[in-house]
């Protein structure tokens, strides 16, 4: 598996168990909510800050977005 495609089901799978959606997580880590469907489609490649604003507002370190189960 690559490891866009880990980001992707990562920042998926932690973005619905907190119960947010796409929208407002876009807001929280002030990108478009559309980039971030596209990173969670493995369409785009996440920049470090971008996974680390997405990080900071799901509150969990950047590398919960690459580990694995």
């Amino acid at each position: 598996m690559s490891l866009r495609a880990v980001l992707a089901r990562n920042l998926r799978q932690l973005r619905q168990a907190q119960g947010l959606s796409q929208e407002e997580l876009a807001a929280r880590a002030d990108i478009t909510a559309n980039y971030l469907s596209s990173l969670e489609r493995e369409e785009y490649a996440a920049s470090v800050d971008v996974i680390e604003r997405l990080a900071t507002a799901l509150s969990v370190p950047p590398g919960a977005f690459f580990g694995s189960d």
